[in-house]
């Protein structure tokens, strides 16, 4: 069995993440649950985010995809 006691980087790693906003501390911590193998998701979906996701999947079965002059256009305004 392993000490008690964290490593000193581990240590320095999570003083850091006390001093994040409770979301990006909630973000760290399910990325090493994640690390760890723990079976909780890396990131929780809001409910607006949801069903952007659902109408996204519904307009892929319908075959709604971007021309590829909509993709141009995204990328030009992004300087891609």
């Amino acid at each position: 069995m392993y000490p008690d006691a964290m490593t000193e980087l581990l240590e320095k790693a999570v003083a850091t993440a006390r001093g994040l906003p409770p979301e990006l501390q909630d973000e760290a911590a399910r990325m090493l649950l994640a690390f760890f193998g723990e079976p909780h998701p890396v990131y929780q979906f809001t409910p607006e985010e949801e069903a952007e996701l659902d109408e996204s999947e519904a307009a892929a079965q319908r075959g709604d995809f971007a021309t590829d002059e909509e993709v141009r256009a995204i990328w030009a305004k992004y300087g891609l």
